[in-house]
């Protein structure tokens, strides 16, 4: 495809570039079990270890590969200097969330393994000092809010953002779902693009990055006491770019989809393939190990509580970077389990299970091509450009659905609770796709010496900042007019509301 080529110039290097930064941007991670562990963490993953996840495929590319990516570069300028130079004209990017405090349903359950912890130490001879303690360690007031490692995740993704597309991101549209975690993640993203409203010119980022890295540090403590007074209530007075505008029916679609929660949500069997698997052979011998180092009956532990400890692990390395006691009770073997076991839900409730998990999606879609056309429409009429960068910030389930819709990490065979072993190399492994921070972007490009019409606008699309190739060619660029060609059925047929609306007659019987 002629589209295929016409790369920005410094695209290739950059998309390398970007990968490794989000590794790098971290801090030192805790060692031991706990880093071992984080591949498996699933929708409890860090956002670089993500990136550490995919490392044959991204990272190591990047890092041992840079001559490649600079030919890339050098053809893709080629092809740019015959066909006309390509530049972003629009931004539009779904954005998960940055790292949270465990939700009150997962404290509850934690809170339920300590007492039968406590239990078994009181009634026991045997030593406890292999037990966790049994201290709460995250309040109940921190319940599923943003915590100040997910702040920072939004700040380090607005600046990669803003230096790989300078310009775009001064006055960006920000919209959000109802939940705290959001609005606050949207509000981080915002500052830090206030604090650096007119990024350098990308040949001097690299020569910056520590140096703008180490400023947003010594605003670290700052950044914390104005989030503690916005969870407290007070009003966010110095937020340039205003408040994101609420919207649910775009980031809770989910929510407002009558068959989706009657056939799925609140249906006792949606879920079946998930049951199957936390009593079957995998997770038993998971149980029975951990029943027998935290000497605690068999009978009194079941799968959600396994689960829970496990997630644990995940929480006090992604918030507090450190390494939880219950890291030291699973191997990588235990872990591959359990992360299958969060594979499924997420597969049979927001993936490819039910078509409606992601035909629930549809509106979302239908509006990031919606600000597109505009965008399109009034390049064509000589206006400025409304909306240079559209921002939605949502959750995995707003992001899993929309990835579905649109066709990505589809396996051949559907995941169960009977093909774990078949399904060891699947493509729908959750914490690849959608850990905290996840972003899919949209980059509408404008090609003005284009040698056909069809030329003129393409676009990118950016998986965690990772070039991601589209369904339809294996391209990492489109036209714009194959792309909406390629889901010219979800675009034009594809009714929010007849898609959830269910059949005349039917009974939430289930």
């Amino acid at each position: 495809m002629g589209g295929g080529r016409r790369w920005p110039a410094g695209m290739a290097v950059l998309a390398a570039v970007a990968v490794l930064g989000a590794v790098a941007e971290r801090e030192a991670p805790a060692a031991g079990a706990a880093v071992a562990l984080s591949p498996y963490f699933g929708t409890k993953s860090r956002y670089e270890d993500a990136a550490h996840a995919r490392e044959e495929e991204a990272v190591a590319a990047a890092a041992g590969s840079v001559r490649a990516h600079a030919r890339e570069e050098e053809e893709a300028a080629a092809a740019a200097s015959a066909g006309g130079r390509c530049r972003a004209l629009q931004l539009v990017g779904v954005i998960r969330h940055g790292t949270r405090y465990p939700t009150a349903a997962q404290l509850r359950r934690l809170q339920r393994l300590h007492q039968l912890l406590a239990a078994s130490s009181s009634s026991s001879s045997s030593s406890s000092s292999a037990q966790p303690s049994a201290s709460a360690s995250y309040p109940a007031a921190q319940a599923g809010q943003l915590a100040a490692r997910g702040r920072r995740d939004m700040e380090l993704l607005a600046g990669r953002l803003s230096r790989r597309f300078p310009g775009l991101l001064r006055r960006p549209v920000l919209l959000s779902s109802s939940k705290p975690r959001c609005v606050h993640s949207a509000r981080a993203f915002a500052r830090a693009l206030a604090r650096h409203p007119h990024p350098r010119p990308q040949e001097e980022e690299q020569e910056q990055e520590e140096e703008q890295e180490e400023e947003q540090e010594e605003e670290q403590e700052e950044q914390e006491q104005e989030q503690e007074q916005e969870e407290a209530g007070a009003p966010a007075a110095d937020l340039e770019y205003g408040e994101p505008e609420i919207n649910d029916k775009l980031m809770r679609f989910f929510d407002h989809c009558e068959k989706f929660v009657t056939d799925v949500e609140e249906n006792a069997t949606a879920l079946h393939q998930v049951d199957a698997f936390k009593n079957g052979p995998e997770m038993k011998k998971i149980l029975k190990k951990v029943s027998a180092l935290l000497h605690v009956p068999e009978h009194d532990l079941n799968a959600d509580l396994i689960q829970v400890a496990f997630f644990t692990c995940s929480f006090d390395l992604a918030i507090k970077d450190t390494q939880s006691p219950w890291c030291d009770f699973f191997d990588t073997d235990d872990a591959k389990v359990l992360e299958y076991l969060n594979d499924l839900k997420q597969y049979w409730k927001r993936g490819y299970g039910y078509s409606i998990n992601s035909r629930s999606s549809c509106n979302l879609f239908q509006e990031i091509f919606k600000n597109m056309d505009k965008a399109i429409a009034e390049k064509q009429s000589g206006q400025p450009i409304s909306s240079p960068a559209i921002l939605h910030f949502g959750h995995a389930e707003t992001l899993l659905p929309l990835l579905s819709l649109m066709g990505y990490f589809k396996d051949k065979e559907p995941l169960t609770a009977y093909n774990f072993k078949e399904q060891a190399q699947r493509k729908f492994r959750s914490g690849r796709i959608v850990p905290y921070a996840s972003n899919l972007i949209f980059v509408l490009y404008h090609c003005e010496h284009a040698t056909t019409p069809e030329e003129e606008y393409q676009v990118q699309l950016l998986l965690n900042e990772k070039l991601l190739p589209f369904i339809h060619s294996q391209e990492t660029t489109s036209l714009y007019g194959d792309l909406k060609d390629h889901y010219k059925d979800i675009l034009q047929s594809c009714n929010p509301d007849q898609e959830c609306k269910l059949p005349k007659g039917q009974c939430e019987d289930y």
